[in-house]
């Protein structure tokens, strides 16, 4: 916001029904607040709302505003989502050795564009200690083989809530996390594949499309999932290549595409205009 002002923002899922716009802009003047900002979505396939709504509250107590909404919503038969703008989520950024989602993430939030907090990097590897220093993030390098995997799983674990990570940025980590993990972190986890899914999923999607000939390829961030590759999709994009392009060729058109499409979704995820449903996303505008 231009003026600053803490705001206080909804995503609300449900069965459609009549009045429901109406009943929950209603909800937010009668408590004194003015919306600034909504948008909506009917699935009519499936015969869910969606809708994103933001506002400023005249109570200047924002948790409280948020657990009244909560109850609200319940109570109109919708799943409810809320957030303040005065609430700064802790990121962990999980990394190997690429390094150009890694420089790119932190770069967009020192320049201010991330309302989030990045408190640490966990890392298979050292290579990136130094930057890491550099940029005064706590570094964590935690090697992980097959044999070792299980018992570094459970160190990352421990390291994750010791920082109290809100998100998780899978920054080109290129580690297959098993669904214990996922499911046992209690934070979502966003993860850059360098294909454009569902095509050419699991490893070496560069030299998959390059062996298949494709005219397009492309970046996918999604949430991770137990399944690999397989979460609900955030965003996407592709760059055109021909049969000129050898796999260097992809892998170098590539990395400016990983970048900018993680850092949309990071970025999106962070404003909170993302709803996950089913295995699908809604992201408002």
């Amino acid at each position: 916001m231009a003026n600053n002002e803490p705001t206080l923002v909804a995503l609300l899922s449900g069965p459609d029904a009549p009045g429901i716009v109406s009943r929950v802009s209603s909800h937010i003047f009668e408590r004194g607040g003015n919306i600034i900002h909504a948008d909506q979505h009917h699935d009519q396939e499936e015969g869910i709302f969606f809708q994103r709504i933001e506002w400023k509250s005249k109570n200047s107590d924002l948790t409280v505003e948020e657990e009244i909404f909560r109850q609200f919503a319940s109570e109109i038969g919708m799943d409810a989502k809320v957030e303040h703008s005065t609430r700064r989520p802790k990121m962990v950024i999980m990394v190997s050795k690429a390094d150009h989602c890694f420089h790119d993430l932190i770069l967009r939030w020192k320049a201010g564009e991330y309302n989030c907090d990045i408190v640490g990097v966990i890392s298979n590897h050292g290579d990136l200690e130094k930057a890491s220093a550099a940029y005064e993030i706590p570094y964590y390098k935690i090697p992980v083989t097959a044999e070792t995997k299980e018992a570094a799983e459970k160190k990352q674990l421990e390291c994750l809530r010791a920082l109290e990570a809100d998100i998780v940025i899978l920054a080109r980590y290129m580690q297959v996390l098993s669904g214990k993990f996922l499911a046992a972190i209690g934070a979502p986890v966003i993860n850059i594949h360098h294909s454009f899914l569902p095509a050419f999923a699991g490893g070496r999607p560069y030299h998959q499309a390059y062996s298949r000939g494709v005219k397009l390829t492309g970046a996918t961030a999604h949430y991770a999932t137990a399944v690999l590759d397989d979460g609900p999709i955030i965003h996407q994009d592709v760059i055109r290549i021909s049969h000129r392009h050898s796999v260097g060729d992809l892998i170098r058109k590539g990395r400016h595409l990983e970048k900018t499409v993680l850092g949309q979704a990071v970025a999106w995820h962070l404003e909170n205009r993302v709803l996950v449903y089913r295995n699908k996303t809604v992201v408002f505008d």
